[in-house]
């Protein structure tokens, strides 16, 4: 009997390694596919005018029909994309530290973000690492591999989905409640980017969502806690599979 399928979509300016945690421990139950975005890790650099539909399609060819469809930051708002627009792809959506229908305020915050990036790429990289990392156990080496994906990055690449990153959310908004299949929002309680009230949002927005908010993690919670995403997402799954 063939496993299901789990498909792991990264977020902005990282690549699939990312995942490797998270994929270690889904491996014995799921097929995991992991691929990068465009304009990422092994993929060319995207055009300047790069918007979200472009990504999702550039990623559609490598996520079989009925994928289990896990994206973490951009690559959740990647995921919402091809759930609405090519559901036969997702059986189940699963949305790892999204952002959801920014406030004015949230939206302030992050396009100063993509104004620092573009003013000081490498400044921008090391301000991302200390808001993801300060404060958690997630040993130098796997940070340090974070960073040099980071500094990898075409800056003019990185910088147009950055761009998406910042604005997509608006776009979905208004659609996320044609989202018909299962899904599950998580997120830390102390990410400061993807905060728990996004999640709330997202999982008052679909039709059929329920909410994790791990205790005690920030944002890169597929590196910093993936157990407890793995047993959230193992969890929900399973009682996708007995309805």
């Amino acid at each position: 009997m063939s496993k299901p399928t789990v498909v792991l979509l990264h977020g902005v300016g990282l690549d699939h390694t990312m995942w490797e945690p998270t994929a270690a421990l889904l491996a014995d139950r799921f097929t995991v596919i992991t691929p990068d975005l465009p304009g990422h890790g092994t993929r060319p650099p995207v055009d300047q005018g790069v918007i979200l539909a472009d990504l999702a399609d550039g990623v559609a060819d490598q996520i079989p029909d009925g994928s289990h469809l896990v994206g973490f930051s951009l690559g959740a708002l990647v995921a919402q994309h091809l759930a609405l627009h090519r559901p036969r792809l997702v059986a189940t959506l699963t949305s790892v530290s999204s952002v959801c229908r920014r406030t004015a305020e949230e939206r302030t915050s992050v396009l100063a973000r993509l104004r620092a990036a573009e003013a000081d790429f490498t400044a921008g990289a090391t301000a991302s690492l200390k808001r993801w990392y300060d404060g958690t156990d997630v040993d130098a080496d796997r940070v340090a591999r974070t960073e040099a994906t980071l500094l990898a990055n075409d800056v003019a690449s990185f910088l147009a989905c950055y761009r998406v990153f910042a604005s997509a959310d608006a776009e979905l908004g208004p659609h996320l409640g044609r989202i018909a299949v299962p899904a599950l929002a998580v997120t830390g309680a102390n990410d400061p980017g993807s905060t728990p009230e996004m999640t709330r949002r997202l999982t008052a927005a679909l039709p059929d969502c329920r909410a994790v908010v791990v205790p005690e993690a920030r944002h890169m919670l597929p590196v910093e806690r993936p157990q407890a995403l793995v047993d959230s997402l193992t969890t929900f799954l399973g009682e996708c599979s007995h309805v």
